[in-house]
This record gives structure tokens, C-alpha cells and sequence, in this order.
């Protein structure tokens, strides 16, 4: 069996696996106008914004300068 044959029955394994992981519901919340919400009672429009958001990376900044 060649190397490629191995991953790619090693893939279909993983995808197999993939479809039987069952998790749960993750809450997130964020800090709006000096007080925290959970982002799931956002209306559509704030849901937008929070989704737009651009995080600071410290490192990223200090190779700026």
C-alpha cells in the first residue's frame, strides 16, 4: 500500500469519526456599552458588527513598530 492509499484511508477513518462527536452548546459573551451580554441575545444588526469585529494582536503590533 503506497503512502497516499495509507493517508487517504486514514482520512476516511477521521471523517467517520468526525461524524459521530457530539458537543454542546458554547455561550459566548462580550462587553457592550460597559456592561456584558451574551452575544446570542444580539439583534441581527449588533450580530453583525460583533461578527466584523477585528481583534489586536499584540506581537503583530510590535513588529510594526
Amino acid at each position: 500500500m503506497t503512502e497516499r492509499e495509507k493517508l487517504e484511508k486514514r482520512l476516511e477513518q477521521l471523517k467517520s469519526e468526525l461524524e459521530n462527536v457530539k458537543g454542546e452548546k458554547c455561550e459566548v459573551w462580550t462587553r457592550v456599552m460597559g456592561y456584558h451580554r451574551p452575544v446570542s441575545e444580539f439583534n441581527r444588526g449588533k450580530k453583525s458588527e460583533f461578527k466584523e469585529r477585528v481583534y489586536f494582536k499584540e506581537d503583530v503590533a510590535l513588529k510594526r513598530l
